[in-house]
This record gives structure tokens, sequence and C-alpha cells, in this order.
């Protein structure tokens, strides 16, 4: 069901009043439609590289509702809308479906470090709240908790709607064993951009990409390249995105693919706190890269 490269796009602001940072909806449209126009099977707002902890319930809305308006059912929107309050999270999936979004990407809840039966009772009751597909996303780097397997596959097989899992774990054994474990048309979805070609070539279905932001079409190709058998090319776009994607991981993510993206005039490179600019030595290296790559000069 969801497949190819989606990116978890950047959410731009610019600067009002001093020192604020204000949604740019002019900019964010812009960016959708760059996405698109380069091959990106979806997109995902307010995600991790959305800067999702730092908007309100307002702001939250306002940029699922503008994606969805844009993406005008091009590609598929799968709206951020994990918590680590289940009711919050159940919330904001409602209101990303009465929108229209066609999916909805749920991150492990962080902080409170739940049990296993935890994490379950939790996807459980947002999947039932929603008609809409449910898409997992494990990171436990983030979130203090790893989603096992063995609970994925359970939540697969007692909720029709959740269909999928963003596997950011970095262990492509555990990502083996869910494809062992779950439903044959459960998607396995990287989410790691170094891991893409990996996981692909254990059953995996695509990446929720961070380097897509600034170069999609890439990103795009390795995906299709591999789908069509294509392994040649498919790991030469490996290995030529590989230093790049170092790169966009210097510092904590979004920091340095929002720094290039203000370089590459895509939008202000404008963070809220608490993320914040990169320091001179990290920035000369995304310089670099972003050079050796040919995007900039």
């Amino acid at each position: 069901m969801f497949k190819g490269s989606i990116v978890a796009i950047a959410t731009p602001f610019s600067a009002v009043k001093g020192d604020s940072l204000a949604i740019d909806e002019k900019r964010l449209r812009q960016l959708i439609d760059f996405q698109i126009d380069n091959g990106t099977s979806g997109i995902v707002p307010c995600g991790t590289t959305g800067e999702s902890p730092t908007l309100n319930f307002d702001e939250h809305e306002a940029v699922i509702r503008i994606t969805i308006e844009q993406v005008n059912k091009r590609v598929p929107v799968i709206a951020g809308t994990g918590s680590n309050s289940t009711q919050e999270a159940i919330m904001l999936t409602q209101q990303a479906a009465r929108a229209g979004a066609d999916a909805s990407l749920q991150v492990s809840p962080y902080y409170n470090r739940p049990t296993q039966k935890g994490l379950y009772e939790h996807f459980k009751a947002i999947a039932q709240s929603v008609k809409i597909p449910i898409i997992l996303y494990n990171i436990a780097g983030r979130t203090g908790v790893n989603i096992e397997p063995e609970t994925i596959a359970q939540l697969a097989k007692d909720c029709k709607n959740i269909v999928a899992v963003k596997e950011a774990s970095g262990s492509l054994d555990q990502m083996s064993r869910i494809k062992l474990l779950c439903p044959k048309e459960f998607d396995l979805i990287s989410g790691d951009d170094g891991l893409t070609l990996p996981v692909l070539s254990i059953g995996g279905t695509g990446i929720i990409s961070v380097v897509a932001n600034i170069v999609p079409g890439d990103v795009a190709n390795l995906v299709s390249a591999f789908t069509k058998g294509d392994f040649k090319k498919a790991r030469e776009l490996h290995y030529k995105l590989m230093p790049l994607i170092k790169a966009m991981f210097l510092e904590t993510n979004p920091i340095p693919v929002k720094t290039a993206m203000g370089l590459l005039d895509m939008c202000e490179a404008g963070l809220r706190l608490p993320m914040c600019s990169m320091s001179p030595d990290n920035l000369e290296k995304l310089k670099k890269a972003l050079k050796d790559y040919g995007l900039l000069k």
C-alpha cells in the first residue's frame, strides 16, 4: 500500500516580529510541488523532520491541512499524529482523518517508556478510533522504547488498519523478523536513508526519507531502479547518496537538512528551539558534502 520514496517534509518558517518564527505557507506549498514534480511517492507532514514537537495544536492542524490541500490527491498524505499521550494521539489522528489525510504515522510513545503491553494497547486504541490506515513508527533512539517484532505482528493481526511500520531501529535482523512474523501484505518501510537499499533487499517497500527534502529525484530513482530489477543502478545511487546522507546527520535531525535547504534557497534555515544552528565545523562539513554532490557552488 505504501511504497517508493516518501518524504518526511520539513516545515518552513519565516521570521516575524524579531526572533519568533511562523509557518511559511507559501514555501510549504512550493516544497510540496517540488517533491511531487521530482517523483516523490508520498508526503509526511508533521514528522520528526517537520519539527512537530515545536508546533502547537493549531499549527499542527494547519500544516496537515495545507499539505492535503496542496497535494490535492496526487500522492498519499501520511500525517504525523503520534504522541506520548494516547488521548492526544487519538485527537490529532481523528483531526487529520477529518481533514482528508490518507494515513497516519504513529511514533511510539516517548519518555513514558511503556511496556510492550502498553504499546499494544496504545496503538490499538488509536487504530480503533479511525478508519484510515496507520503506519507505526519505531525509533527507539528518540523515544526510549523499541516496538518488538512480536508486538508489531500482534497489532497487524488484531487491527486491520495497522498496515505498515517505519523502521528506524537500524537493525536489519529486527526488520527481517518483522517480515517473517507479519502478514505478507504488511509494509516494511525504511526509516533510515542509509539503509534504504538493504531494507528493499529484505522485502521493504520504500523509505520515509530525510535526504529526499533536497534530492527527491535520486531517492525516488533508487527505489524505482530496485523495483524494476536494475540493481546496478540502485547500488550506484546508494553509494552516490551515502556521503550526503551522512551529512544530514552530522547533528540532530532536522538541523542539517534544514540548514542545507537554507543554503540551497529552498526555504529559510530557521529552526525553533531547542533545535539550534549548526556548529561552525559541522557547517563546513555540510557545505563540502553539498558541493561534492553538485548542489552548491
